[in-house]
């Protein structure tokens, strides 16, 4: 999908720009305005992302397995800035290879949260099952697929077939999760009610959450999708420019996922956001600054 990011000298599709106007890999009227986007993201995000992963490996070093879904997920998304960054930083932008790159860890990005949002349903939905069947191994197999996947049903279409199928091919496997999503969210909602070894406090969040990754993809996937299967949607500069904002801020936007994880503030706000009258169960304050470790010991009440 390099021809989203309009570089110069590898453009399968023809954008009608009003000048000639370049700035590093970035062409077009906003050239300095994504380049500047560009670095602020990765200045933000790259340290942020480390010190969320840190901080979950430790989790995971307690045999709580819920993050490492979100650990991989934060890995694609240092994947996809270590790309950015050498956009901003190769003046030649004659590496086409991180272009490719970049769409490999936003399909693993997708990929990771499918994961996350099947974990949580599972979590509601099937707790007994889900309580004695998940395992730090079964979460590293299914991440390990999760890595690989893309590579095998979408490299061989980069290898052999011109940029349109190419485009096509990316977008269909970033929209086939759409309906899990839904699924997923619609699931938990139905469960809610019959889940009764999940506290109040720990339904809010999972919610939350399916809720998050949800609004994630809708708002920053999708018009990508719409981009790469409309070709009128690829003649407009103006939406060009703003898919590719878009995907950048992705980094960013599964950083709140990790906000989530930790009781705190977070959990006073979802207090407030959800009715506390329908649940009846919620006989004790939230603790406000519960630490994670803590949260760690109950493998019910702690997880993602």
């Amino acid at each position: 999908m390099e021809e989203l990011y309009n570089t110069s000298g590898n453009q399968s599709y023809d954008t009608n720009y009003d000048d000639n106007t370049n700035y590093i890999c970035f062409t077009g009227n906003y050239a300095f305005i994504l380049y500047v986007l560009t670095w602020i993201i990765c200045c933000i995000g790259l340290p942020l992302i480390i010190v969320a992963i840190i901080a979950l490996y430790f989790v995971i070093q307690k045999d709580h397995v819920a993050p490492v879904y979100v650990i991989n997920l934060l890995l694609s998304d240092l994947f996809q800035l270590c790309c950015m960054m050498v956009w901003v930083t190769d003046k030649t932008c004659e590496n086409f290879v991180m272009f490719y790159f970049f769409d490999f860890g936003l399909m693993v990005s997708v990929g990771f949260m499918v994961c996350v949002s099947m974990e949580r349903y599972l979590v509601i939905a099937h707790p007994l099952w889900y309580r004695y069947r998940r395992t730090i191994k079964s979460s590293m197999i299914v991440s390990i697929v999760v890595w690989v996947l893309p590579l095998v049903c979408v490299l061989p279409f980069y290898l052999w077939f011109d940029d349109k199928v190419i485009l096509t091919v990316f977008s269909v496997f970033l929209l086939l999760p759409l309906p899990l999503f839904m699924f997923f969210l619609v699931g938990t909602l139905r469960a809610l009610s019959s889940a009764r070894s999940v506290p109040s406090d720990e339904k809010r969040r999972i919610v939350a959450i399916l809720l998050i990754v949800l609004l994630i993809y809708t708002l920053l996937f999708l018009p990508d999708i719409i981009w790469s299967l409309v070709d009128e949607a690829r003649n407009n500069t103006i939406f060009t420019d703003l898919c590719l904002c878009l995907l950048q801020l992705s980094p960013l936007a599964d950083l709140i996922m990790y906000v989530f994880i930790r009781k705190g503030a977070i959990d006073n706000l979802l207090s407030s956001l959800c009715c506390d009258r329908m649940d009846s169960d919620a006989d004790h304050p939230v603790t406000v600054l519960a630490d994670v470790s803590k949260s760690a010991a109950d493998p019910q009440q702690g997880e993602v």
